[in-house]
């Protein structure tokens, strides 16, 4: 299903709040629905998540008529293909370095003469691509990159500036394991290279986004910038489940 509204949203400076859904559930995709997420991110890169899980997952979003996006671990067209082409409105792509890697996303995403994408009769669009199809699926799908390594951020300038990323996202896990701080993800060298590279991002007029694990996050990084936040569905059910049991406990 195309819908142009997330984009738009994206373009207008809104900010976002989702979640990465790790976990291979379609119910999973509809408690957060529910709960009132912007937005939610199949992690198929550190989730087992293939395209045949993910699109169970697409179709209880669409009931729940929340967008959707898929976090695909390997940057290449035919992979990429089979989540879009199951339903996801845009893809994340992990460990992006350069430009070339940031254009092959694009090209991947995008359908010509925009990218590279091939064009069949698939679930996007009812099996059967009407003439407008191309055109409104590249208006409308969402092309995010993460810059998470030392190349990443040394040729920065030159993947923000990559035409077609709407979304620049900045991990924070894997930037400290780049900047010799691992797992250390409030380390000022850390939270210095974010903040750097959100004035960047915001510079060139593209949304940066990060994670953010607690509500005092999202308020340090909204201040900072950001606009786009992910927490992930693990992390929110441990959590919960968590403070549940302490203070049941206590």
């Amino acid at each position: 299903m195309i819908d142009p509204s997330f984009r738009a949203r994206l373009k207008a400076g809104e900010p976002l709040i989702g979640a990465f859904v790790n976990i291979e559930s379609p119910t999973v995709v509809e408690v957060l629905a529910v709960a009132g997420m912007d937005f939610l991110m199949i992690d198929g890169e550190h989730a087992p998540i293939g395209p045949a899980s993910a699109v169970e997952m697409i179709r209880a979003a669409e009931a729940r008529r929340i967008p959707i996006l898929a976090r695909v671990g390997e940057n290449t067209q035919q992979v990429m293909a089979k989540y879009l082409d199951a339903g996801a409105i845009g893809t994340m792509t992990p460990m992006v370095s350069s430009a070339a890697e940031a254009q092959r996303v694009v090209d991947s995403v995008k359908y010509p003469p925009m990218g590279k994408r091939g064009l069949a009769g698939v679930r996007i669009n009812d099996f059967a691509p009407t003439p407008g199809y191309v055109s409104a699926a590249n208006e409308s799908t969402v092309v995010v990159v993460q810059i998470e390594t030392r190349a990443g951020i040394d040729r920065a300038d030159e993947i923000i500036a990559t035409e077609g990323v709407d979304v620049v996202f900045l991990g924070p896990s894997d930037l400290s394991v780049a900047l010799d701080v691992p797992g250390q993800t409030k380390h000022p060298s850390v939270l210095k290279t974010i903040e750097a590279l959100t004035e960047k991002i915001v510079a060139a007029g593209k949304a940066a986004g990060t994670v953010t694990r607690s509500p005092e996050d999202y308020r340090y990084w909204r201040e900072r910038g950001i606009q786009v936040f992910l927490n992930s569905a693990g992390a929110l059910l441990l959590g919960a489940a968590t403070r549940f049991l302490d203070e049941s406990r206590a």
